[in-house]
Order: C-alpha cells, then sequence, then structure tokens
C-alpha cells in the first residue's frame, strides 16, 4: 500500500522544538515550586489526578508521581485514571491520549493542558482517508495501533499497544485471519518480521523514531562496546535490526533495571531518561544518533508536541476549566469494544 501522501496534510503543523522551547515562558525555581504547589492544592479541591506519559517534561512526570497519578504509556495512563476515584482526569500527553482516557471514562472529566499537541501516528491516519481503506479490505481483521483517533479505533477490530502487539498479531494468525494493520509502518514490519502474518501495512511514523539513524549508531556501538542497545520498534528496521532489546516503552525501562550491563543505548523520546534513572540511578544511558545520512534532527530525539505539556498548561485547565476532550458516544462506545478487547486478552496471558 502507499499511502505517503495522508502526511502531507499534517507537516507543516509540527512545531519545531526550538518554537517550543523559545515560546516557554521563563520561570524561577521560586516561581516553579510556588506553581507545583497550587497545582497540588487543586487537584485535592477538584478530586482530580494527573496521568503523565513517559515522554513528558521530567517535572510533570514527578508531578504526577508525588500527587498519587501515573506515569506510564497511553493505554495504562487511561486504565489508570479508569480505576482512579478521581472525579477529573488531567492527561498530560498527546491529544490522542486524552481521547483514549474518554474512551474508558466517559462518566469522568477528561482535559489536556494543551488541546494542539498532537501525534504524527493519529494525524497520518485520518478516519476519512482510512476507512474506506478498510471497506476495501473487508477479507481482513483491522488491528490499530493506540496512537489513533478515537474515530479509527470505532473502525478497528482490535487495538493493541507496542508492548503486546506482536502476540496480538500471532494470536490472530494462528486463526488464519489476515492482517490490515495501521498506522505505523515499522512496528508493522517489525511485527510482521517475528509473526509472519500476512499484514498489509497503513505507511505511517512516528516523527521522533524515524530519526535514529542506523549508520549513526552503529558507529556509536563501536564506541561503547559494552553497551546494550534498546529499541522502540516505532524506529526504523534497519535501526531494529542492531538492537539487543526491543520493546515498548515500559519494556524498555524494564531491560534497564533488570539487565546487569552497566551502559545502555537508548533509541526512544530522551525524556523516558527520567523513568530510567530513576528505577536504575547507577546505569548510564546513551541517547540514540539522530544524526548520520539523511539526518534533520528536527526534533533531536524529543517530541515537540509532548514538550507543548507545561506546568503552567496544567495550571490553567484547572483555573479556566478549559480543554475539554469529548468522544462522541456512538464513536466511543466502538472504540470502547476493540480497547476492551485487548484489555481482556492482556488479561488472559
Amino acid at each position: 500500500m502507499n499511502n505517503t501522501h495522508s502526511t502531507a496534510h499534517w507537516e507543516q503543523s509540527v512545531p519545531s522544538t526550538l518554537d517550543v522551547e523559545h515560546n516557554k515562558i521563563a520561570i524561577s525555581d521560586e516561581q516553579q515550586a510556588q506553581l507545583i504547589l497550587r497545582i497540588k492544592q487543586l487537584l485535592k479541591e477538584q478530586n482530580a489526578v494527573l496521568v503523565a506519559h513517559y515522554y513528558t517534561d521530567p517535572i510533570l512526570q514527578q508531578l504526577a508521581d508525588e500527587t498519587g497519578g501515573c506515569v506510564s504509556d497511553s493505554l495504562e495512563m487511561a486504565r489508570f485514571g479508569k480505576q482512579s476515584p478521581a472525579e477529573k482526569i488531567i492527561v498530560a500527553g498527546v491529544r490522542f491520549m486524552g481521547e483514549t482516557a474518554k474512551i474508558l471514562s466517559p462518566e469522568k472529566t477528561v482535559v489536556v493542558p494543551e488541546l494542539e499537541a498532537n501525534c504524527s501516528l493519529d494525524l497520518g491516519c485520518s478516519p476519512e482517508e482510512f476507512i474506506p481503506f478498510c471497506d476495501a479490505h473487508p477479507d481482513r481483521t483491522v488491528v490499530v495501533y493506540a496512537n489513533t483517533s478515537a474515530q479509527v479505533k470505532a473502525r478497528a477490530d482490535w487495538v493493541v499497544t507496542s508492548g503486546i502487539a506482536t502476540k496480538v498479531i500471532e494470536h490472530l494468525a494462528k486463526r488464519g485471519e489476515k492482517i490490515l494493520w495501521a498506522p505505523d509502518r515499522h512496528l508493522g514490519k517489525y511485527i510482521q518480521s517475528v509473526t509472519n502474518a500476512d499484514m498489509l501495512l497503513w505507511q505511517g511514523s512516528c516523527i521522533v523514531h524515524d530519526e535514529f539513524k542506523a549508520d549513526a549508531l552503529l558507529a556509536l556501538k563501536n564506541k561503547y562496546p559494552d553497551a546494550l542497545t534498546l529499541v522502540h520498534p516505532e524506529s526504523s528496521y534497519t535501526v531494529v535490526e542492531m538492537a539487543d532489546v526491543v520493546g515498548s516503552t515500559t519494556q524498555l525501562i524494564n531491560a534497564v533495571k533488570t539487565m546487569p550491563n552497566k551502559t545502555f543505548i537508548v533509541a526512544t523520546d530522551n525524556r523516558i531518561f527520567y523513568k530510567m534513572q530513576q528505577v536504575a540511578p547507577d546505569k548510564q544511558l546513551i541517547e540514540a544518533p539522530t544524526g548520520g545520512v539523511g539526518a534533520s534532527c528536527t526534533m533531536c530525539a524529543h517530541c515537540s508536541w509532548m514538550a507543548m505539556n507545561t506546568l503552567q498548561g496544567i495550571l490553567k485547565v484547572l483555573e479556566q476549566n478549559i480543554n475539554h476532550i469529548h468522544v462522541e458516544e456512538a464513536t466511543r462506545l466502538k472504540a470502547y469494544a476493540s480497547t476492551q478487547r485487548l484489555l481482556d486478552f492482556a488479561a488472559s496471558q
């Protein structure tokens, strides 16, 4: 399938890391402490919980930890919010993560610090293009990655995370099912290589993981021969092939924690270093290179949409009661079914 045209309408909307950092208002340590104190107060007053993705600013991850929230991947963030007694969920991440939380917790208020914080995988797989594509292949089971809109999840038979996608595809392939996979082509190709399943791949990609370069990674591995290379499968297959461990965000964190090696080269968003250093403070973490042949380094191992989440943004949604996430109920029910199918499958493993 050739779907490269689907990225054209959103590429210009990607904020550069430099622009995001430039637009941030510099604050002193004292001002930051006051912001945090005020947010903690409002979280209690409003019976709200903060859930933050591994790729957000470490100060937000720390705040979520300190206030009884959650720092995790997108699906666990949503599941935590559902199980929490809180009436309001503050989702520090990108827009589809807020939608996933709302899909699982329709009775709760779900807000995001920045409505314009998006994801290239989500934007590159619009319902307007994806649904007709699915309809053209009715013989295939539709499996979509969590990094998709509520409308795309609603059209899917299964929603999966990177941590369990391989097991789900193996399960479906054993039943003789052919797969329509979306949106990340790199993750899809990796799963296909492991399972040998019949998979038709949508041609989406992550703007951060696309930038890791195999030639520069090889040079870094030669420089640190004792280091283990950890790669998220959203990276290109040439980079994945060089990995010692391929896995989801949670799996990569666990690898740093449990493996005896002292040095790790990490090919995923560098904000994950916060949790890695928490669980393994004695380990050396090296950022995988985004340089090399063809490199543009516009993201430089960090998602600029994730960088749009700030303390000021969290305080603003708490004080002004704005940036609510809404999912139309008919869409939510269908998306809930495909998401719950994953949760039930995971519980059976």
